[in-house]
């Protein structure tokens, strides 16, 4: 990994940079490193290849761009997980989503809490403004790695014990709702944005505090189109994209 000799000495940063960017990133699609191993710092690079420190780092930037490493203070610049390509289609399930795209899907529950509803949110699942609502946050993993993370609102007297059954559940909303009798249940809308990771988030997701986030704000419903199910995401920018398929299933 990393000896194009043709680098060495290059007077040319802005080339210099680029391919040594594009020897890692072919490095990766090789697999010569795997999910998560830390690569050579920036100072040991550079005197490998004749260049200052700051054309690695360059190289580094944009690699971490591409979403193909994850550069963080203290741990170095890693090999992110492949970045997943997650369908939003009618019907739309971590676990499943992540089950057809060969991942293994996995949540867990963080809090749980009975509050009243603020009116946009309460108007939003179809109750009177100031309803108690559940607020109920999660962690979404693909493979262990963190996705993820959530924040679930649903009606209180719908759903009695919520907590009891997101817990039971694995935090599985799917499985959840089962319990409630409720075996379908579709995609209303689901409006996304882009921001940066506080610091609250970036530990649960284990990015850097200020990498890109998506943020998702999803309103599920029954299949008679009554709303049941508002949740707030917040996704690892480097570890996920939305694939919008109006007509899926």
């Amino acid at each position: 990994m990393l000896t194009d000799p043709a680098l060495a000495g290059s007077a040319d940063a802005g080339t210099a940079w680029r391919r040594i960017a594009d020897e890692i990133a072919a490095a990766i699609a090789r697999g010569d490193h795997a999910t998560g191993e830390t690569l050579p710092a920036a100072t040991a690079l550079a005197e490998r290849y004749g260049v200052h420190r700051h054309t690695v780092r360059q190289a580094f930037r944009h690699l971490a761009e591409q979403g193909l490493v994850t550069v963080s203070r203290g741990r170095g610049t890693q090999v992110s997980p492949r970045r997943v390509a997650y369908p939003l289609g009618r019907r739309v399930s971590m676990r499943a989503n992540l089950g057809r795209l060969g991942l293994v899907g996995s949540s867990r529950m963080l809090s749980a809490a009975q509050v009243d509803g603020e009116a946009d949110t309460c108007s939003t699942l179809g109750l009177d403004g100031g309803a108690r609502l559940w607020r109920v946050a999660g962690l979404s993993l693909a493979d262990g790695t963190p996705m993820g993370t959530g924040t679930h609102w649903l009606s209180v007297a719908r759903f009695p014990d919520f907590d009891a059954a997101f817990r039971e559940a694995g935090a599985s909303m799917t499985a959840a709702l089962k319990a409630y009798g409720i075996a379908d249940y579709v995609r209303l809308s689901t409006r996304l944005t882009a921001r940066l990771a506080d610091e609250c988030e970036a530990e649960l997701l284990q990015i850097e505090p200020g990498a890109p986030v998506m943020v998702s704000l999803a309103v599920d419903a029954l299949p008679d189109l009554t709303p049941i199910h508002l949740v707030s995401s917040v996704f690892a920018g480097e570890r996920m994209e939305m694939v919008v398929e109006p007509f899926a299933e």
